[in-house]
């Protein structure tokens, strides 16, 4: 009874109709908001920032869910194997554009398998070093660490993470030889820069503060291209002696592939209008986040712009995620 030329018309504008309804409605559940890493790091802290206010301005729920592992790809093949309805969607970090070049087998292709919905913020790291290392400035220690190659570690918070990417790519801008000290989490590695075990770390700001305040650190320059409100009386690495160097974390949130545009752009919509009340912004700012609304189509170019310049990076130092 399928058979009749108008009937099978009618069906196929009923199938094409269908995710067009669909969008419309959207949401008509509570949409799941991944994170890649456990509670309490600084992607976890701005997944939990925003998720409220986006909620109210989508007019539904959003609830986060942490699945941790593998530098982050584990939560983002989750997200990036889901349903391409909006209803499971991810927040990951710089790491997006890293992690193809850092580990020798991906499980989902980053430019194919997701959709952008948009950037969050960025947040910057800071160069802090014992306060016993003879070394008040940028110039000061390029000059120490090229006088004694090979004495001086840093800590990171292991393999792959910002904080390891972040001082890789100051020891080849500077040119300065450091050894590298993994560790499982960025609270440790600065706990070791206070007691001594390692000469230096790159933690982010919010992190590394109140221990600058305390002068239990002494901090040398924040890694962004201007200075961090958090810090203000600390110099840009660029400003203090290395111009070419700039390093900022950054949060974009992303959908599987196939997500119907106008899903993309309701919850792109919706993003934007929470990070721009004033209540969000002053909260991002106490923890050290920077919200730079925009575009999927902003979000996606910012990508495929890092991609390769990571990939040069980790392939000239030689580094991976082991």
């Amino acid at each position: 009874m399928f058979n009749s030329p108008f009937t099978r018309q009618a069906l196929a504008c009923a199938l094409v109709s269908l995710p067009l309804l669909a969008s419309a409605a959207f949401p008509d559940k509570a949409v799941k908001l991944v994170v890649p890493y456990a509670p309490g790091g600084s992607a976890d802290i701005a997944a939990r920032l925003i998720s409220d206010e986006w909620a109210k301005a989508l007019g539904g729920t959003v609830f986060i869910e942490n699945k941790a592992g593998a530098g982050g790809n584990i939560g983002v093949d989750f997200v990036a194997k889901a349903p391409a309805d909006g209803y499971t969607i991810g927040l990951q970090t710089v790491s997006l554009a890293i992690n193809p070049a850092l580990f020798a087998k991906m499980p989902y292709d980053t430019l194919k398998d997701l959709a952008p919905i948009g950037m969050v913020a960025t947040s910057q790291h800071v160069l802090v070093v014992n306060k016993n290392l003879p070394a008040n400035n940028i110039k000061e220690l390029m000059a120490l660490l090229k006088a004694q190659p090979g004495k001086f570690t840093y800590g990171s918070a292991g393999s792959g993470s910002t904080f390891h990417m972040s001082a890789e790519l100051f020891k080849a801008v500077a040119n300065v030889p450091l050894v590298h000290i993994p560790y499982r989490g960025g609270g440790p590695a600065l706990i070791d820069t206070i007691g001594g075990q390692v000469d230096m770390s790159f933690p982010v700001v919010s992190a590394a503060q109140q221990h600058v305040a305390g002068g239990k650190l002494r901090a040398l320059g924040v890694t962004g291209a201007k200075r961090s409100s958090l810090l203000p009386g600390v110099p840009t690495i660029a400003e203090a002696g290395l111009p070419n160097y700039q390093f900022e974390t950054w949060f974009m949130v992303v959908a599987p592939a196939g997500t119907p545009q106008p899903v993309l752009d309701k919850l792109n919509s919706a993003l934007n209008q929470a990070m721009n009340t004033p209540a969000l912004r002053e909260r991002m700012s106490k923890e050290g986040f920077e919200p730079i609304p925009g575009t999927p189509a902003q979000a996606s170019a910012r990508l495929e712009k890092e991609l390769p310049q990571w990939a040069k990076l980790i392939k000239d130092r030689g580094i991976t995620a082991e």
